[in-house]
């Protein structure tokens, strides 16, 4: 079946697969940035619900230890 590929076909077929495994490298490279990113936004989302409950145990006992 090789043999009835032609050189410029064989060309064409390697530089898109060149072209396809870089765009996966970038995915991937975008995927983790991504990933880290909302990993520290529910970091930072936690945080602020604690904030928040430790705020709201303030108001409810204005008396009590801060």
């Amino acid at each position: 079946m090789q043999a009835e590929w032609t050189e410029e076909t064989l060309q064409r077929i390697t530089t898109e697969n060149a072209t396809l495994k870089q765009r996966v490298r970038q995915l991937t490279a975008d995927n983790r940035t991504l990933d880290e990113r909302l990993k520290a936004a529910r970091s930072n989302l936690r945080f602020q619900d604690r904030r928040v409950a430790d705020l709201e145990a303030q108001i409810a006992d204005p008396h009590g230890p801060t």
